[in-house]
């Protein structure tokens, strides 16, 4: 008899250890389930939907991403990828120009909701900011002055103090010569097109700046007065920025990405603002 009731006891202790643990379970996924829900409502994307505007934080200036049309308007290859991003949200594009020096930390205080502004991935940038997926691969180019294009043949004839080398204070292509030519005599600028005029002047020997801009540079002014040495040296993925941690938003980024490369758009935004030089009859001198 005694042994039949500790067998009872037994079971019974069983029976309330696993009731116990299932509640456990269940009040540990009812927070993750809560924890989720918070995080999703707490994206920007919710927040853009809420506002009913997206607003694009960008420097005009970095042709042919974005750029000031004669008109006043803004337009570039960003731009038209920032109006067409904000149409499938079905919420009203906002540009928000802003100085290439503050633009990490006026995003990250909230002054913009995206950066789209031809920023490269860097190692550096990822620590203070998340990257969506790349949506357009550059590198960096020379713009020679005119007499050296015998001279000079590749980024490595440049690493020489004789040699001054101008590029745009804080970006991929000032880092490009601190890491590869370290010799070079570097000018730093404010604005790249007042560090390619520098060398347009005689004033400076090669310009290093991304090739994009350089092709456009080329065609507006370097024709006859400068080489242009268009074989990228560098490796550069440049993509859309956002304030860490909102998983929500990147997944909806990537996809929109995605969707545009797949169904033509993307295409057509390339060849009007890459492949073709015609809008620089419109941009504003």
């Amino acid at each position: 008899m005694r042994r039949n009731f500790s067998l009872v006891s037994i079971m019974i202790i069983f029976v309330f250890m696993f009731a116990f643990a299932g509640c456990g379970q269940q009040d540990t996924e009812k927070k993750d389930v809560n924890a989720q829900l918070q995080l999703a409502q707490s994206s920007t994307l919710e927040k853009i939907q809420k506002s009913g505007e997206l607003r694009v934080g960008f420097e005009s200036g970095y042709l042919p991403f974005e750029m000031t049309s004669k008109e006043g308007d803004f337009m570039g290859f960003d731009v038209d990828m920032a109006k067409e991003m904000a149409k499938a949200m079905g919420v009203k594009y906002v540009p928000v120009n802003t100085a290439w020096d503050g633009i990490i930390p006026a995003l990250i205080t909230n002054k913009f909701d995206i950066l789209i502004s031809g920023m490269t991935i860097t190692q550096e940038r990822n620590l203070a900011i998340n990257f969506a997926d790349p949506y357009i691969i550059v590198g960096q180019t020379i713009l020679l002055k005119k007499g050296l294009e015998g001279e000079i043949k590749s980024y490595k004839d440049l690493n020489d103090p004789k040699y001054t080398v101008t590029s745009k204070l804080g970006t991929t292509g000032e880092q490009a010569i601190k890491r590869l030519i370290p010799k070079a005599t570097y000018k730093s600028f404010e604005v790249e097109s007042e560090a390619a005029l520098e060398v347009l002047n005689g004033k400076a020997d090669a310009t290093i700046y991304d090739l994009p801009f350089c092709v456009t540079f080329m065609a507006q002014q370097g024709k006859g007065n400068m080489t242009f040495l268009d074989t990228p040296f560098t490796f550069e993925p440049l993509a859309w920025a956002i304030t860490k941690g909102d998983p929500d938003f990147l997944n909806w980024l990537n996809n929109f990405l995605r969707q545009m490369k797949n169904d033509g758009r993307y295409d057509t935004i390339y060849n009007k603002w890459i492949t073709s030089t015609d809008w620089i009859d419109r941009m504003a001198e």
